[in-house]
C-alpha cells in the first residue's frame, strides 16, 4: 500500500504523531522515510481529508527539531564509536565514505551545514549525530536546527498543500493534463528549492 493511501486511512491526529514521529526518528540517525511521509501527508491535507496543514507544519518541525536535538545529544555522548556502530547497522547510509562527507560538510560550513542539510538526505540524517560528536556548540547547531527544520517542514508542507489544491481544481477541468501539469509543479518546486539549498552552502561560507 502506498504511503499516501495508508495516511488516508489514518485520524487527522494519529497522521500528525505519525509524520512528527517519523521525522523525529530519521533525524535521530536512523534511516526512516520522512520527507515521503511529510509530502504524503501534506497531498492528503489538500484533500479535504481533515488535515490541517498548519498543524502538520509545527508537528513536523517539532519532529525535526526534536529528533536532531536528540542526535546531537546521543552523538556527543557516543562520540566516533557510536558513527562506526551506526555503520555496521546502517552501510548504506553510514558507510566511511558517506561519514568523511558529512564531516568536510561540517568542518567547513558548520551552522550552515546543519541548516541547508535539512534538505539533502545524507546530512539530514547525519546532521544531529554528527554535531555531536564534532562538539559543535550546542546553541549554534540549536539556531541552525530550528531555522531549518521550519523551512523545510513549513516550506515543504505549504507547497505540497498547494499543488494538491492546484490539481485537485485542474482536474476537474482538464482531467490528466491537470494531473501531470500540478505533478511538473511539484516537482519543479522540489528540485528549485534544494538547488538554492546547495549552492548556498559555499556561497555563505565564502562570506
Amino acid at each position: 500500500m502506498h504511503v499516501q493511501e495508508w495516511l488516508g486511512t489514518v485520524p487527522a491526529a494519529a497522521v500528525y504523531a505519525v509524520v512528527g514521529l517519523v521525522i523525529a526518528v530519521e533525524s535521530l540517525g536512523i534511516p526512516l522515510p520522512g520527507e515521503i511521509v511529510l509530502v504524503s501527508a501534506a497531498l492528503l491535507s489538500s484533500q479535504h481529508t481533515g488535515v490541517d496543514p498548519l498543524i502538520l507544519g509545527i508537528c513536523a518541525t517539532a519532529g525535526a527539531v526534536a529528533g536532531d536535538s536528540a542526535g546531537y545529544a546521543i552523538g556527543r555522548r557516543g562520540g566516533r564509536p557510536l558513527l562506526a556502530r551506526l555503520g555496521r547497522k546502517f552501510p548504506r547510509h553510514f558507510s566511511e565514505g558517506h561519514i568523511a562527507t558529512a564531516e568536510r560538510s561540517f568542518r567547513k560550513w558548520g551552522m550552515w551545514a546543519v541548516f541547508f542539510g535539512r534538505f539533502v538526505a545524507l546530512l539530514r540524517i547525519f546532521a544531529g549525530p554528527l554535531a555531536g560528536v564534532l562538539h559543535m556548540p550546542y546553541w549554534k547547531f540549536l539556531t541552525a536546527n530550528v531555522l531549518g527544520g521550519i523551512l523545510w517542514a513549513g516550506g515543504t508542507t505549504a507547497v505540497v498543500h498547494y499543488v494538491g489544491i492546484v490539481a485537485e481544481s485542474w482536474l476537474k477541468r482538464f482531467s490528466w493534463v491537470g494531473l501531470l501539469a500540478a505533478v511538473l509543479i511539484g516537482a519543479v518546486s522540489v528540485l528549485v528549492l534544494k538547488r538554492r539549498a546547495k549552492r548556498a552552502v559555499p556561497l555563505s561560507a565564502a562570506e
